[in-house]
C-alpha cells in the first residue's frame, strides 16, 4: 500500500479480513463474562439512512470496547422484514413483496458491511422467512390455548390508505403511524392478545429498569394508565338493570347530576324505545364513532351528547338523574360509562355548561368556607366534603375509603383498579405478514392449526391490487382447507399478524437462530439474556418496548426463559437533522451514507456522527464536520508515517528512569489521563463525543512533543507507547485505519482482540479547578472539574447539578457563558 491515507483500499482490505476470519462470531463461554449488545434491527426499505448509521455506530463502539475489555460480546443484526411498505411497493412498482424485500436486504447488508460494523452475521434473522414466522404462529397457538389470544367484534382503528387495522399505539393523534392518513373507526371481528393481564406487572417492572431514561418510563406509565377507584352501580328502573361506572373520585358522588355512556356502550340502544328516536340515536352514534377515539380521548373534538330520556338512581343520594350518551366517553376506559360530576371534573363541567345541566358543589378547598365557594365554580382538587350526607366534613382521602366500603357493604359497589391499557389487537388485513394459524369449521368452530402443520406459509402466487381487504381473501388454495379435528371442509383465517409481533421476541431468536424444534434454545438464552444494552429511537418507547416486555413475560410463563425484563439498560438515541429539521425524503434534506463513505470513508463518517453530539441528543449534520473528521484521520495517518521508524527499533526496556524533560512528563501524564477519560466516557456515560475529543487532544500532544522527544531513547520509547495507545483508543470509533496502522506497527494480534489499555491512577490525576455556577448572574452552586476541561463538558456538568436543574426546570436557556476554569453563567 502507498504511504498516503488510501481509505478505500484500507477499508476494503479489513472488511475482507474480518469476514474471512469470521472475526465477530461468538458462542456461549462459561469462562468469560457475557455482554449482549443490541441495536433495534432495521426495516429493509432499500437503503440505510443516517439514523441507522448513528444507531449502529454507537453500538459498534461499545461492542468493540467490551471485546477489548475481555467480554464475550454478542452483537447480532437482522431484518424486520414484514409489513405494509412491501405491499405498497408491489402496487406502485409491480414487484412481488418477497423479491422487493430480499433485494433490499441484500443491498442494506452490503451497506452495513461497508461501514465495518462488528456484527456476528452467523446470528442473522429475517422475519419474512418461514423459519422465523413459524415461531410467531407457534407462540400464538400457545396463547390461544391459554385464552391469552382471543377473537371478538370490536371497534378498531382503520387506515383507509393502508387498508388495514392499527393498534391504538399505531394511531396516536388520530393518524396512521406509517402514512399519516386520518384514521377511521370500524367494527369488525379482530384477534387480540391479552396484554391487560400483564398491566400491573408491566407497570411494577419499571422498578427494575434503573437504567432507562426517565421520560421513557413516564411515557409508558401514562400509556398503561393505572387508576385506583371504585365501581358503583346506578340502577335504571326502566331497564330493570344497573349501569356500572368506574370512578377515581367516589368522594364527589353526591355531586353526580347525570350519567354519561360512550356511544359504543351496549346499553345505548336499549335506552331509547321510540323507533324515530332510535333512528336519530343511530345516526348520531354513527357520526360520533367515526371521530377517532384517540381524538375524542385527547379532547380534540367538540363535546356533544344526546339525552336518552331515561333516568338512573344515584345509590348514595337515592335521587333520579338523567342518562346521556356523549362523545367524550370511551368504551375502552373503565366501563364505558361515567358518573358526571360537573363541579369537580373539567370535561363534565364543559358538557354541563353546554347543555344547561345542574352543577352542585360537594367538595370545597380545606382553606375556604362554604360561603366563599359559589355554585358554578370548578374545583378538581381534593378537599372537604359538603352536602354529602353522613360523609360531610370528611377530607376527600378519608371519604373515598369509607364511601367505597359503604358501597360494598350495601351491595352496589366496591374498590377497584382499572388501566388505560387495552388488549393488543393484532389482526391486519394485509398480505405481507405472518398468517394467523387458525381454521374455521362449521362443526368444530375456531380450531388452531396443529403444531406439526406449521408454518402456515405466506403464499407467493398472490396479486397485490390495493383493493380493500386482505389479498389472501382472493387466494382460494390458501383459504380452502380441511378441519384438523373432524376432516370437514373448512377455511383459513386470512388476517395476518401485526408486525410488532415479529419484533417482540427477535432478541431471543438471535441466541439460537438455527433452532428448529422450538422458538429458541433455553441454554443459550439463559447465558445471553437479558440484553445488557439496547439502543434505539425514542419513537419506539411505547409501541415496541411495551410489546417486547409483554412477550418476555409470556415466554417466561411458557417456561421458555427465566427473565422478567428483556432490556434493563436502554439508550434512546437522538434524531439526525439537517437544516434544522429531521432528515426525510419529503423534506429533501437526506444525506446519502454511501456517498459520504465514497468521498470520505466509513471511518470518517463513523467518527463524525459520534463526535458531533452525545448519543441521546439531536445530531445536526454539517459538511464542515465530516471534512474536519476526515482531516483528523489524515493527521493520525501522517503522524504514524512520521514516526514509523520507531517501530523498526528493537523493543526498549520496560524500566524507565525518571526524566527531567518536561515534555516527557507532560506526554506521559496525557497518555494516562486520556486512557482514563476515554474509558470512563464509553463505559459509564456513553459520552462518545468527549471521548473522541480527548483522543484528538492526545494526537495534538504527541505531535507537539514529537521533536522534543524523538532524539532520545527514552523519548522514542514514550512516543512509541503514545502512538500505540492512541490507536488502541481510536479503534472502536474508526476501526479500519486503526487496524491498518496497528498491523504496520508490527503487531501480529488483531486490534479487536487486543487488550484495552490500562492507566496509572497516579499519572491520570488531573489538576482540579473549582467552577462556580451562576444562574442569571447569581451564584447557585459549584463543582470541581479537570483543569482546562473542554467547554462543552463543563456546560454539561453544570446543567446536570440537581440544584441547577431545579432552578431551570422547563425555562428556556438563552445562553451559557463560560470563563475557563472559573465560572459558568446560565442565562434563562
Amino acid at each position: 500500500m502507498r504511504d498516503d491515507y488510501d481509505y478505500p483500499k484500507i477499508e476494503e482490505k479489513w472488511q475482507k479480513i474480518w469476514a474471512k476470519e469470521r472475526a465477530f462470531e461468538v458462542s456461549e463461554d462459561s469462562q468469560k463474562t457475557k455482554f449482549y449488545l443490541l441495536e433495534m434491527y432495521p426495516y429493509p426499505s432499500g437503503r440505510i439512512h443516517m439514523g441507522h448509521v448513528r444507531n449502529y455506530s454507537i453500538g459498534d463502539v461499545i461492542a468493540r470496547f467490551k471485546m477489548m475489555k475481555g467480554f464475550n460480546v454478542l452483537h447480532p443484526i437482522g431484518w424486520d422484514a414484514l409489513g405494509m411498505p412491501a405491499e405498497n411497493a408491489a402496487i406502485q412498482q409491480g414487484v412481488h413483496p418477497q423479491k422487493w424485500t430480499m433485494d433490499n436486504i441484500a443491498h442494506m447488508k452490503w451497506q452495513l458491511q461497508k461501514m465495518g460494523f462488528a456484527y456476528d452475521w452467523s446470528k442473522e434473522v429475517n422475519t419474512c422467512l418461514p423459519e422465523y414466522y413459524k415461531w410467531n404462529q407457534w407462540i400464538f397457538l400457545k396463547l390461544f390455548e391459554q385464552g391469552l389470544a382471543f377473537r371478538k367484534k370490536s371497534w378498531v382503528n382503520w387506515c383507509p390508505q393502508c387498508r388495514t387495522v392499527l393498534a391504538n399505539e399505531q394511531a396516536a393523534g388520530g393518524v396512521c403511524w406509517r402514512c399519516s392518513y386520518e384514521v377511521e373507526q370500524r367494527k369488525m371481528d379482530h384477534w387480540f392478545l391479552k396484554i391487560t393481564d400483564y398491566a400491573e406487572e408491566l407497570l411494577s417492572g419499571h422498578n427494575l429498569l434503573k437504567k432507562w431514561p426517565e421520560h421513557v418510563l413516564i411515557m409508558q406509565k401514562n400509556w398503561i394508565g393505572k387508576s385506583e377507584g371504585a365501581l358503583v352501580d346506578f340502577f335504571v328502573p326502566a331497564l330493570k338493570k344497573a349501569i356500572r361506572v368506574f370512578t377515581t373520585r367516589i368522594d364527589t358522588i353526591y355531586g353526580a347530576t347525570f350519567l354519561v355512556l360512550s356511544p359504543e356502550h351496549p346499553l345505548c340502544h336499549e335506552l331509547i324505545a321510540d323507533a324515530r328516536e332510535k333512528t336519530r340515536l343511530q345516526d348520531w352514534i354513527s357520526q360520533a364513532v367515526m371521530d377517532s377515539r384517540l381524538k375524542r380521548d385527547a379532547g380534540e373534538v367538540e363535546k356533544e351528547g344526546i339525552d336518552t330520556g331515561k333516568k338512573a338512581i344515584n345509590p348514595f343520594t337515592r335521587q333520579e338523574i338523567p342518562i346521556w350518551i356523549a362523545n367524550y366517553v370511551l368504551m375502552e376506559y373503565g366501563t364505558g360509562a361515567i358518573m358526571a360530576v360537573p363541579a369537580h371534573d373539567e370535561r363534565d363541567f364543559e358538557f354541563a355548561k353546554k347543555y344547561s345541566l345542574r352543577i352542585p358543589i360537594v367538595i370545597e378547598p380545606e382553606s375556604s368556607s362554604a360561603e366563599e365557594t359559589k355554585t358554578g365554580e370548578l374545583f378538581v382538587d381534593y378537599g372537604i366534603l359538603r352536602s354529602s350526607g353522613p360523609f360531610s366534613g370528611l377530607r376527600s382521602e378519608e371519604a373515598m375509603e369509607k364511601m367505597a366500603k359503604y358501597a360494598e357493604e350495601n351491595g352496589f359497589g366496591k374498590k377497584s383498579i382499572t388501566y388505560k391499557l387495552r388488549d393488543w389487537g393484532i389482526s391486519r388485513q394485509r398480505y405481507w405478514g405472518t398468517p394467523i394459524p387458525i381454521i374455521y369449521c362449521q362443526k368444530c368452530g375456531i380450531v388452531g392449526v396443529p403444531y406439526e402443520d406449521l408454518p402456515v406459509r405466506i403464499p407467493y402466487n398472490v396479486e397485490i391490487t390495493g383493493e380493500a381487504g386482505s389479498p389472501l381473501e382472493r387466494v382460494q388454495e390458501f383459504i380452502n382447507t380441511t378441519c384438523p379435528k373432524c376432516g370437514s371442509k373448512a377455511r383459513r383465517e386470512t388476517d395476518t399478524m401485526d408486525t410488532f409481533v415479529d419484533s417482540s421476541w427477535y432478541f431471543f431468536r438471535y441466541c439460537s437462530p438455527d433452532e428448529d424444534r422450538i422458538p429458541f434454545s433455553r441454554k443459550p438464552v439463559d447465558y445471553w439474556l437479558p440484553v445488557d444494552l439496547y439502543i434505539g429511537g425514542v419513537e419506539h418507547a411505547i409501541l415496541h418496548l411495551i410489546y417486547a416486555r409483554f412477550f418476555t413475560k409470556i415466554l417466561r410463563d411458557l417456561g421458555l426463559s427465566a427473565i422478567d425484563e428483556p432490556f434493563p439498560h436502554y439508550l434512546a438515541q437522538g434524531m439526525v437533522t439537517k437544516d434544522g429539521a429531521a432528515m426525510s425524503k419529503s423534506r429533501g434534506n437526506v444525506v446519502d451514507p454511501d456517498e459520504i463513505v465514497q468521498n470520505y470513508g466509513a471511518d470518517s463518517l463513523r467518527l463524525f456522527i459520534l463526535f458531533a453530539a452525545p448519543p441521546e441528543k439531536e445530531f445536526a449534520w454539517s459538511e464542515e464536520g465530516i471534512e474536519g473528521c476526515f482531516r483528523f484521520l489524515n493527521r493520525v495517518w501522517q503522524l504514524f508515517q512520521e514516526c514509523k521508524d520507531l517501530f523498526k527499533d528493537k523493543a526498549g526496556s520496560e524500566k524507565r528512569n525518571a526524566s527531567q524533560n518536561k515534555g516527557f512528563l507532560r506526554l506521559q501524564k496525557k497518555i494516562h489521563q486520556t486512557i482514563k477519560k476515554v474509558s470512563e466516557d464509553i463505559e459509564r456515560r456513553f459520552h462518545l463525543n468527549t471521548a473522541i475529543s480527548s483522543i484528538m487532544e492526545l494526537t495534538n500532544s504527541i505531535k507537539k512533543e514529537k521533536e522534543n522527544l524523538i532524539n532520545s531513547e527514552e523519548g522514542r520509547e514514550l512516543l512509541k507507547e503514545a502512538l500505540e495507545k492512541l490507536i488502541l483508543l481510536l479503534s472502536p470509533f474508526s476501526p479500519h485505519i486503526s487496524e491498518e496502522i496497528w498491523e504496520r506497527m508490527g503487531h501480529k494480534t488483531r486490534l479487536y482482540c487486543s487488550s484495552w489499555p490500562e492507566f496509572s491512577a497516579e499519572l491520570a490525576k488531573e489538576e482540579k479547578a473549582t467552577i462556580v455556577v451562576e444562574v442569571n448572574g447569581k451564584v447557585r452552586d459549584k463543582f470541581e472539574a479537570g483543569l482546562d476541561m473542554p467547554e462543552e463538558q463543563i456546560k454539561e456538568m453544570a446543567l446536570s447539578l440537581s440544584r441547577i436543574k431545579a432552578l431551570i426546570q422547563d425555562k428556556p436557556i438563552k445562553k451559557i457563558v463560560c470563563i475557563r476554569n472559573k465560572i459558568v453563567n446560565i442565562v434563562i
